[in-house]
């Protein structure tokens, strides 16, 4: 209630006072709407910014996936080689030593070396002896295995750039998966922060509406008082 002091009489006069009730009603009201609408603002620009970050494994993927799907590919022939090698290397020379083949310029050379030997042993007088002939089986022997040898040199390193090129393309996959992963990482860290902003100006604007709600009870109570 509200007093009046009548200038004639001096006398006070009670009345109701409805600026009071509607200004309390007012802020009631308010607080409702605030209810109603916390956080709003926040979570359009939550959801505005997300939609953005939820393009970006699907617009990076793109370049990512070839080296991951490479690397990932690579990953059960290695696991095979390596258990071979460890398991039983023996087995995986003869392996490769079982596709030998001789050299292109290996029998021209054995020819060569032969001739010379029996030349030799023809001018002491010894060509067709048994000498001569275990000279020429040794020598024979001799130059097959420095060609066998070369050969198996020669494989095996192609054998072992093999093996580190499919390291390489494992382990460019590797990264490839491992950068993808982090930017999803980041990305959902990055949208757990904007959730956790949106939710504090809910909590925010949702205590200021309680405020408005009990101010505009507080005015229309004291309305009546």
């Amino acid at each position: 209630m509200a007093t009046w002091n009548d200038p004639d009489t001096g006398i006070n006069h009670n009345y109701f006072d409805w600026g009071k009730v509607g200004q309390g009603l007012g802020g009631i009201g308010s607080g409702l709407m605030g209810m109603f609408n916390a956080g709003n603002g926040s979570k359009e620009m939550e959801q505005a910014g997300n939609q953005y970050l939820n393009q970006i494994p699907g617009q990076t993927g793109q370049y990512y996936q070839p080296f991951f799907e490479s690397g990932k590919g690579q990953l059960p022939g290695l696991e095979e080689q390596y258990g071979q090698l460890m398991n039983n290397p023996g087995q995986k020379l003869n392996d490769i030593g079982s596709n030998f083949q001789q050299s292109p310029g290996f029998k021209f050379a054995l020819e060569q070396a032969l001739g010379a030997a029996n030349r030799s042993a023809a001018a002491v007088g010894m060509v067709g002896s048994p000498a001569n002939m275990q000279q020429d089986m040794q020598l024979a022997t001799q130059m097959g295995n420095q060609d066998y040898y070369n050969w198996l040199n020669g494989a095996t390193g192609l054998y072992g750039q093999g093996l580190q090129g499919s390291q390489g393309l494992a382990g460019m996959g590797a990264n490839a998966g491992n950068a993808q992963a982090n930017m999803i990482a980041q990305m959902l860290a990055q949208q757990a922060a904007n959730a956790r902003e949106d939710k504090a100006a809910e909590n925010k604007a949702k205590g200021s509406s309680w405020g408005n709600i009990a101010g505009g009870i507080g005015s229309v109570i004291s309305a009546f008082i």
